[in-house]
């Protein structure tokens, strides 16, 4: 079966690549068609795509945009146009937003006894800040081994240091992929079963489905492909590939069906 990646990330959100280590991964890989979709940033993406075509990878240009309705409800943008001014402001606006969350996470665990300033962690991030910066700092303070401990720990729902997630809403994220001209898929559905809306998000103008993601099992991924029939929504695999980071899966790709793989092609190209 054909292997795609359409969810991955670089140094510019939370991954761990630099560009040229992520798509000599993909190519290794077998990957044949690739996108980048850091985290409401858009600013790797050119360099991803002149590496992707000297690799022999068809390449997609996306972004992954984080909403305020959970900390999991994010969508991925494909094939807009770059230098569109609503999704441009779209993506500053969670930028800002993002480093607000940042700033109040840790002002939380500097009052639960931990030693730590935002000045260090703008040390550690290359790109868009996120929890996950603070995540790897900590873990180098050995206070966890995977950014996953540390979240348990410190930063999920619940813990000493959580902050609701801050971000625009699902409607506008939607909306503003579509005005650029973009086609919206769901990420990682999965992950947030208990607020599916396809419904809803489908008068908004929603497109695809991500089905093909590792920790979707074979009931799950059946249950998404027959509402991507009911609704007549494109279907898409990704690995949420972050690059050498211990907790997080550390090959890209996704065997997808043939007819998934022509039907994204005829999409994209």
């Amino acid at each position: 079966m054909p292997i795609v990646d359409l969810h991955s990330h670089s140094r510019f959100s939370d991954g761990a690549s630099s560009i040229a280590e992520l798509v000599y991964s993909y190519s290794k890989a077998g990957v044949e068609m690739m996108s980048l979709t850091d985290h409401d940033t858009i600013l790797g993406i050119t360099e991803a795509r002149y590496k992707a075509e000297k690799h022999n990878i068809l390449f997609v240009d996306g972004v992954e945009i984080s909403t305020g309705d959970h900390d999991n409800l994010h969508f991925l943008g494909y094939n807009f146009d770059l230098k569109n001014t609503a999704l441009l402001n779209l993506l500053e606006k969670n930028k800002n937003l993002r480093a607000e969350r940042v700033k109040r996470t840790i002002k939380l665990l500097q009052e639960n006894g931990i030693k730590i300033t935002l000045e260090e962690i703008l040390q550690v991030a290359k790109g868009v800040l996120s929890r996950a910066h603070i995540a790897d700092f900590l873990r180098r303070r050995h206070l966890g081994y995977t950014r996953a401990d540390i979240f348990k720990k410190y930063l999920g729902k619940g813990c000493p240091a959580y902050v609701p997630p801050m971000a625009v809403s699902v409607k506008e994220t939607i909306e503003t992929i579509r005005q650029a001209g973009g086609k919206c898929f769901i990420a990682h559905p999965g992950l947030v079963k208990e607020y599916w809306d396809f419904k809803t998000w489908v008068s908004w103008g929603l497109d695809g489905i991500e089905v093909y993601y590792p920790s979707h099992r074979e009931a799950l991924r059946e249950e998404l492909l027959q509402i991507a029939k009911r609704y007549n929504l494109l279907v898409s695999g990704g690995s949420d590939y972050h690059g050498n980071i211990a907790g997080r899966t550390l090959i890209p790709g996704r065997e997808v069906p043939q007819e998934v793989y022509d039907k994204l092609y005829s999409s994209f190209f």
